[in-house]
């Protein structure tokens, strides 16, 4: 008969048990405090790296120090949920492809959820008030470099967080608390030489190892930015229409046989997983909906975050580069839109089809 494994005796420990026993896959604890890292956004956004989003500029001091978010903060619990449904290869260039993230239930309600059932429990646990804030991937917190800090994974050359047996397809939370939690030992750095996600990434969009400009990401192409998608980047953007997972796929500590896939015992995973409306959809489904089709399709997933102009944009240049006669029909229909951002990116498309 096997031992029953130690019951957690220090704080810390019992905070990283009761993460997990609320769903996530992985959990960790950093030191409230800036680091190389999160001062480094300073620069980042200086050389123009965030384009569009000046939110990041707004609160760039509170994503500097998380102190300034939390006054008293003095540790902050990281937390990872594992996902990556298994899809099969896109066979036909009229398919559409979109993030492994996207499609299910919105990440940031379920993350934040759970993050949530995580705060109650350990004021619970500490039997005693306590400050905290929750956070997944929409407030001042640099999510990523705090899990780097927590012994989650380490930062890859293509600014993801890797995690030596999951990948790098992981959703990240923090959680900003008061207490006094011992902080994990960081991973160290396992890239190494390769330069496998710098070379694939379609766009060029790495200015140097660990570097991204995000202005020249697909991810922010075609999510972020709301005006016109670059003439001189459409044509890479090949058929991405939400998101895009080159440089993950690429990544050796991604492949399948070397990845660890837990039990989905909490269920959570199930919940983020491509609804079969948006596994492999083509192209033309997409460019056949309208406002409100696109409302009902998208209810409650991170897909709204393009909003309809924005996804519609996307697909027309994913039609024009798959160069498909069969798909003038699906494009024609915008050519007249009202939004010019949509009869623009429809004649562009058309102009790409064989005549």
């Amino acid at each position: 008969m096997s031992e029953a494994p130690p019951k957690p005796r220090t704080l810390s420990e019992r905070t990283r048990a009761l993460a997990l026993a609320v769903g996530f896959d992985l959990a960790g604890i950093a030191e409230a405090v800036p680091h190389p890292e999160t001062e480094f956004l300073r620069d980042w956004l200086a050389r123009g790296f965030g384009g569009e989003m000046g939110y990041l500029a707004r609160r760039v001091e509170e994503r500097v120090d998380p102190r300034r978010v939390l006054d008293g903060a003095r540790s902050i619990v990281a937390v990872g949920l594992l996902y990556d449904p298994e899809l099969a290869a896109i066979d036909s260039p009229r398919t559409a492809a979109i993030a492994r993230y996207a499609g299910g239930d919105d990440y940031h309600d379920v993350m934040l959820d759970r993050l949530r059932a995580l705060e109650s429990g350990l004021a619970a646990m500490v039997d005693a008030p306590i400050a905290s804030r929750a956070y997944v991937d929409t407030g001042p917190v640099q999510e990523r470099v705090f899990a780097a800090y927590a012994g989650l994974g380490w930062i890859g050359k293509n600014t993801c967080l890797i995690h030596p047996r999951h990948g790098s397809y992981l959703f990240l939370g923090a959680l900003l608390t008061d207490l006094a939690l011992e902080p994990d030992a960081r991973e160290p750095d396992h890239c190494g030489s390769c330069t496998a996600c710098l070379e694939a990434c379609p766009t060029d969009a790495f200015a140097a190892p660990y570097e991204l400009d995000a202005t020249r990401c697909i991810s922010y192409a075609t999510i972020e930015a709301r005006g016109p998608i670059p003439e001189s980047m459409r044509a890479d953007c090949g058929n991405w229409v939400f998101g895009c997972d080159v440089c993950q796929e690429v990544c050796p500590w991604n492949l399948r046989e070397r990845r660890e896939l837990p039990p989905d015992s909490s269920g959570l995973r199930e919940r983020i997983a491509p609804r079969a409306q948006w596994i492999r959809p083509s192209i033309e489904w997409i460019l056949e909906l309208d406002e409100e089709a696109w409302r009902a399709a998208t209810r409650k997933t991170a897909l709204r975050r393009t909003r309809y102009a924005g996804l519609i944009r996307n697909a027309l240049v994913a039609a024009g580069n798959a160069r498909d006669a069969a798909l003038a029909k699906s494009i024609r229909r915008h050519l007249e839109s009202p939004d010019p951002l949509i009869a623009e990116h429809a004649r562009w498309a058309l102009a790409q089809l064989p005549a």
